[in-house]
């Protein structure tokens, strides 16, 4: 069992940043890959980037790709997500996901392999 929670959300001017935090707690957090996901009024939830477990791959969706990164630090047990040049259409909200997975050198960018969510925190941006 794997508890995520999320922070660091918040109302933003186009082309500014935020950084979002995903702390993870539980037993056996070895091996876990991380997602997050985001998900605006009336559209379907979309994987925006994940990490391996390794923290040697990472998955960028092409809307994101330049502007966010994703990293790891085990040792804090979070996953941030920095994104820079918001633009409006960035505007959701922000989940991190996690499975568990011994073998896989990639993560899985759809959200039907994550089995467990956390409950969001909301990105705006706006002028």
């Amino acid at each position: 069992q794997v508890q995520l929670v999320e922070s660091g959300g918040g109302l933003v001017q186009p082309g500014g940043s935020l950084r979002l935090s995903c702390k993870y707690s539980g037993s056996n957090l070895d091996y876990y890959n991380i997602g997050w996901f985001r998900q605006a009024p009336d559209k379907e939830r979309e994987g925006v980037s994940c990490i391996n477990f390794r923290h040697k791959y990472m998955y960028y969706a092409d809307s994101v790709k330049g502007r966010f990164t994703i990293s790891r630090d085990d040792a804090k047990d979070r996953v941030f997500l920095q994104m820079n040049s918001l633009k409006p259409e960035d505007t959701a909200a922000y989940y991190c996901a996690a499975y568990r997975t011994f073998l896989q050198a990639t993560c899985d960018s759809g959200e039907v392999a994550y089995d467990w969510w956390g409950q969001g925190t909301q990105v705006t941006v706006s002028s």
